[in-house]
């Protein structure tokens, strides 16, 4: 059986054409799926929506939040939920098309690839985002200590071997695209284009985009406290070179008199510390947030049409 895992969070204009897609697309190769949509706590009608749906059709099973968790956290609850021996993930604005599973599927079954990633080649339509995405993508690929993740997020599919392994991992900061990659297995992808949003704003504000690179690049890059040290390094530098020019000027007598000097000294140094005390932070927080145990996120209710627990 296949499981697909959509999350969904306020995308009520969206559900009709996400599903109509989505089942249209897996009726083309198989009849033996599973849809789990999870509503990330929506506060439209996404939820209602969802469940229109799924009283008409088994195969849609919906698995509703407590709360908004985000974006990694719900597609780690549909993922720990799914019971399909192929597993895929898409994000629920359509921007991924649902019919290149069929693709995906056929890689995996015919090529014996454990995970495919789907790996944007382009975008349509212009948007700044765009432009950040470039620049994130282009600075990972040469600070990661993983490989294969330049243009590819979320949207894959992958055999069960590989999701157990993906969901053994239980860290709470979670990038989602890079444990994929960090679990190994053969994988491979397939390119396509990424196509605009038709309905509605982008839930992942440029905010959360943020976040979330961050939260990549310090769970699988040295980058940070290595770039506090090189920080450091050069300033020792710096200082100690001005440190002897300061020296040979008061010997020789020509020393510029002021504070010019020192008050840039300073705050030169000043900044290096700060920096390295927020990444030093950062690390910090990360470990609080691990130490703590807590869970990701907490499901209200799973609608899976037979008990609806």
């Amino acid at each position: 059986m296949i499981s697909i895992v959509i999350p969904v969070y306020n995308e009520e204009g969206l559900i009709d054409d996400l599903l109509e897609r989505t089942v249209s697309a897996l009726d083309a190769f198989t009849s033996d799926y599973e849809i789990i949509v999870v509503d990330d706590g929506s506060e439209d009608r996404s939820l209602p929506n969802l469940l229109k749906w799924q009283s008409n059709n088994p195969r849609i099973k919906v698995l509703s939040l407590s709360k908004n968790f985000g974006h990694q956290a719900a597609f780690t609850a549909g993922l720990e939920h799914a019971s399909g021996e192929i597993v895929g993930m898409m994000d629920g604005d359509l921007q991924d098309p649902p019919e290149l599973f069929q693709k995906m599927y056929r890689k995996i079954t015919e090529e014996d690839y454990d995970v495919i990633s789907g790996t944007r080649t382009g975008r349509k339509g212009k948007s700044n985002r765009n432009f950040y995405t470039f620049l994130f993508h282009l600075f990972f690929r040469n600070v990661a200590v993983i490989q294969n993740m330049e243009n590819t997020g979320n949207f894959s599919m992958m055999k069960r071997e590989a999701v157990k392994a993906l969901l053994s991992m239980t860290e709470k900061v979670r990038y989602l695209p890079g444990l994929r990659s960090f679990i190994g297995f053969k994988q491979g992808s397939v390119d396509f284009v990424r196509d605009v949003r038709t309905e509605g704003e982008p839930k992942m504000s440029l905010t959360k985009l943020f976040i979330l690179a961050s939260d990549a690049i310090f769970s699988f890059s040295r980058f940070p406290i290595k770039f506090c040290l090189y920080l450091g390094l050069i300033g020792t530098f710096v200082f100690m070179c001005a440190g002897i020019y300061v020296l040979i000027a008061k010997t020789l007598g020509f020393a510029v008199i002021g504070w010019s000097s020192t008050l840039l000294s300073i705050y030169f140094l000043g900044s290096i510390q700060l920096v390295s005390l927020g990444v030093v932070g950062e690390y910090v927080y990360r470990i609080y947030k691990e130490s703590q145990d807590r869970p990701i996120y907490f499901v209200k209710k799973f609608y899976d049409g037979n008990s609806n627990k």
